[in-house]
């Protein structure tokens, strides 16, 4: 039976590529993007169909749940790809305001949990449903405090939280769902060359994706509730 996949944010950087990896694998890869230009344009570059979803709108996200049903009955694999670092301004802690964390929130935690519940009674008629979270090392609070860690100056509120956040999400789902067939984990891409920071990174979009798209087609016996990135485990 061919698979179902959505990718968040999927009409540019680790998030096209995601798509791109599963749609060479055979799977049906629906682009999600809540710009309808770039999304669609994205899709017939990948000869995959597209569906406008805004995460941050539960009316977008609902409708995209609905058009999945209607087109699909079910969904397999969720991939929460869609994120923001937010306003410069407000990246340190002492000059970021409630409004520079909430809009990063937004996206990067609420977002998440909206788009999940919209897909879950969808995954739950899979045999074998797969949510992957595109966390960060930034988001570790293990690396965060270690003057070792190369993150260890990476000091951007909104974002670095937003991923810690998201991590607690992971788990709680995992822990929610560990009596059925769905698995949910982190994946940390790593730093790669995205528009997210101005193409700075030292991976490529691609090398990020791999590890989404590992997780995304687990088998049975792969793990839930984990914080993976290519080299094995990252530290919470």
């Amino acid at each position: 039976m061919e698979k179902i996949a959505l990718i968040t944010g999927a009409n540019k950087g680790i998030g096209f590529e995601i798509a791109r990896l599963l749609a060479e694998q055979g799977v049906t890869t629906i682009v999600g993007a809540r710009d309808e230009e770039r999304g669609r344009a994205a899709a017939e570059r990948l000869g995959q169909p597209y569906v406008r979803i805004d995460v941050t709108d539960e009316q977008s996200v609902a409708a995209a749940a609905k058009w999945i049903d209607g087109e699909y009955g079910r969904l397999d694999i969720l991939v929460n790809n869609a994120g923001i670092t937010g306003d410069p301004a407000g990246f340190l802690p002492s000059a970021a305001t409630a409004a520079h964390l909430r809009e990063v929130y937004e996206t990067n935690v609420f977002g998440v949990v909206t788009v999940t519940n919209a897909m879950l009674p969808l995954l739950r008629r899979s045999p074998a449903g797969r949510i992957v979270n595109m966390s960060s090392e930034l988001g570790s609070l293990a690396m965060a405090a270690d003057p070792g860690s190369p993150f260890a100056e990476v000091n951007i509120v909104g974002y670095n939280s937003s991923k810690s956040a998201l991590n607690m999400v992971t788990v709680g789902y995992a822990k929610e769902l560990k009596d059925t067939p769905i698995k949910v984990n982190a994946a940390n891409p790593g730093y790669c060359a995205t528009d997210l920071n101005q193409h700075q990174g030292f991976r490529t979009a691609e090398q990020g994706a791999a590890i989404a798209v590992r997780l995304a087609t687990l088998d049975e016996n792969g793990p839930t509730a984990a914080f993976l990135e290519d080299a094995g485990d990252v530290p919470w």
